[in-house]
């Protein structure tokens, strides 16, 4: 018994010691190029929601280190905002924001929602 324990610890001791321990290596070149896998896409999106009156949509265009592109949402004050931009290389995200309609702020006292919290009440069934 103590003859095959000592020939599998010999076994074990063997396998241990022939592990090429681990080493960082470079990696290797490729040969394609950054050049030939350029970005390129089209995309264009939109919702519109009547029963919240809420609509929103983005449209984007990418043709190698060239993207435009806009989205709008509708505020909550009622106006839509409107974001174009555009990103030409190392020029960075550059953006134009304008605003279509005139904000409307409902009078507190005539809203039917109030700001105070309130826990809500048990209901027992």
């Amino acid at each position: 018994m103590n003859a095959k324990f000592v020939l599998l610890l010999v076994v074990v001791a063997s396998a241990a010691a022939q592990r090429r321990p681990y080493a960082y290596r470079a990696p290797e070149s490729s040969e394609e190029s950054y050049e030939s896998s350029e970005a390129k896409y089209n995309f264009n999106w939109a919702v519109s929601d009547d029963s919240s009156s809420n609509e929103f949509g983005h449209q984007e265009a990418r043709d190698g280190d060239h993207t435009q592109g806009s989205y709008y949402v509708q505020l909550p004050d009622g106006r839509l905002q409107t974001v174009k931009y555009f990103v030409d290389g190392d020029s960075g995200y550059v953006a134009e924001v304008s605003y279509e309609g005139e904000a409307r702020y409902p009078d507190s006292y005539e809203s039917f929602e109030s700001r105070e919290y309130r826990p809500p009440r048990p209901v027992y069934g």
